[in-house]
């Protein structure tokens, strides 16, 4: 029950999270390192992606696949915490944190999410 309660949370999480990206993509774009090209195609694609790996993990069937996928995007995001930090943890008109705050979600959050999605990729049983 666990196992299912966790699969079904990690999914509705990137659910949301993905969802976030077409209901303010303003809050994504100046988190978008300006060497990346087409910050738009970005913020949209990487909602795409969200929401399909978020519904994937709550079918049985599609969450192992799924969350290689969540581990694959949690990587290409870290560019986007490096930045973040390197701007001073502030965004003008956006959002602004303590440096310990993105630190923090650097080194902490983003793991922790990240070993959240590992967990079902070696587990292979993902509730019933």
């Amino acid at each position: 029950m666990v196992k299912i309660l966790s699969r079904y949370l990690l999914g509705i999480f990137f659910i949301l999270a993905g969802r976030y990206h077409f209901v303010n993509p303003e809050f994504y774009y100046p988190l978008i390192p300006d060497y990346l090209a087409y910050p738009i195609f970005i913020n949209g694609a990487s909602g795409i992606l969200e929401i399909i790996l978020g519904l994937g993990m709550l079918f049985k069937k599609y969450a192992e696949i799924s969350s290689w996928g969540i581990l694959v995007l949690l990587i290409l995001f870290i560019p986007s915490h490096v930045y973040f930090i390197q701007i001073g943890s502030c965004v003008e008109n956006g959002l602004c944190v303590p440096p310990w705050v993105a630190w923090v979600r650097l080194l902490l959050i983003h793991p922790l999410l990240m070993f959240w999605a590992y967990i079902f990729t070696i587990n292979k049983s993902y509730g019933k």
